[in-house]
């Protein structure tokens, strides 16, 4: 078994650069969903944005370098300038995408879309059927809205992945939720492992146990071996790629597909290394799934707020992280996912939480300390 650095392909300083930025551009949402990380609601708009701020920041990003830029919230298509600033964007160089659930889409908006250059639009289906997911999304009939959203995406042509986030509640129905996703065309399926921040911090004893967590990321690298027509990830499942390695070593021939449109790579927790978000208030945080602040951008620029923050920067520092994480000899692809060991331990630098694996550095002194 290798050492610690074995298979590290860590990054210099100089190489954290922001190729992915989920900006909250609003807080408002027509759903309640169970799990959502911002706590969205109708009423959840105060501190948004303005046009001309929306502009100004938009300028400040393309200045400092060309990031995917995803306009997310809440629901972003409760904006009436929301096609405004991803016109903006996109005439900046930035590939501007959107984030929403999909059950505001019809012909009108999709004709904006196209007309901003909007380059991928996600939703989210977090179930195969409208009683799982509108369970999920505390909202009857959002099951079908966003399958209508759908149909309309694909009679004008507009890319789209499918985001699908699991509990216990909704965890068996992970292999139906993928055919769904194929089914429907999606370009990517993104398998998103909950992290309990925001409302999610309420569903805390509901999430996947670290056995069916192993159990369900190897099923997804049988799935991805197999899988021609639709690229998959699943998300904030940092693990998955020891898994992969593991996988290898035992003889798959896996060779990694990319998507052109995300941030690449094979590596797990990519917090505060290539991707942060931009809450609706102006604040970074190194995840959509961290929430603390690393400097607001109404206040810095977002290039002082990314290379200077004490935050992000001990982020980077691997050799910091603690407990098993610390000691692992896959701790340069994995990383542990920083934002749900902050949730559950209440220290961004401890140990995923939800990973069984024990490094081979401690079980070799656990031996030695035997023996």
């Amino acid at each position: 078994m290798p050492e610690r650095g074995f298979f590290s392909n860590m990054t210099k300083k100089d190489e954290f650069v922001p190729k992915w930025i989920a900006w909250e551009i609003t807080g408002r949402c027509n759903l309640n969903c169970v799990h959502c990380r911002c706590d969205a609601s109708m009423e959840s708009g105060m501190g948004d944005f303005s046009t001309d701020e929306a502009r100004a920041l938009l300028d400040d990003l393309a200045s400092y370098a060309k990031p995917v830029v995803v306009l997310s919230g809440g629901e972003p298509l409760m904006r009436e300038d929301l096609f405004e600033i991803a016109s903006y964007g996109t005439n900046l160089g930035l590939r501007m995408c959107i984030a929403t659930n999909g059950t505001m889409i019809n012909d009108d908006i999709c004709e904006k879309m196209k007309s901003a250059e909007i380059k991928m639009v996600s939703l989210s289906l977090d179930g195969s059927t409208a009683e799982i997911h509108d369970d999920f999304r505390h909202q009857k009939g959002a099951f079908s809205g966003t399958l209508r959203g759908i149909e309309y995406l694909k009679k004008h042509g507009i890319p789209f992945l499918i985001n699908s986030s699991f509990t216990k509640r909704n965890q068996e129905d992970i292999p139906n939720t993928y055919k769904l996703a194929k089914e429907l065309g999606a370009t990517a399926w993104y398998m998103f492992m909950i992290v309990p921040t925001g409302r999610g911090e309420e569903i805390m004893s509901e999430l996947i146990s670290a056995e069916d967590y192993e159990e369900i990321l190897n099923w997804h690298f049988d799935q991805e071996m197999e899988e021609e027509s639709m690229l998959m990830r699943p998300t904030c499942a940092p693990h998955y790629y020891r898994v992969q390695l593991q996988r290898q070593k035992e003889g798959a021939d896996y060779e990694r597909r990319s998507l052109s449109f995300s941030t690449g790579g094979s590596k797990g927790c990519i917090a505060a290394q290539v991707i942060a978000l931009i809450t609706q208030h102006g604040d970074v945080q190194p995840c959509s799934y961290f929430p603390k602040s690393a400097g607001n951008v109404k206040e810095k620029s977002f290039k002082d707020i990314w290379e200077n923050s004490a935050l992000l920067n001990e982020l980077r520092d691997f050799e910091k992280y603690k407990g098993r994480c610390g000691s692992c000899e896959y701790l340069s692809v994995c990383g542990g996912c920083r934002a749900r060991a902050d949730a559950v331990y209440g220290d961004y630098m401890a140990e995923e939480p939800f990973c069984n694996y024990i490094p081979f550095k401690m079980r070799k002194e656990k031996v030695h300390g035997q023996s």
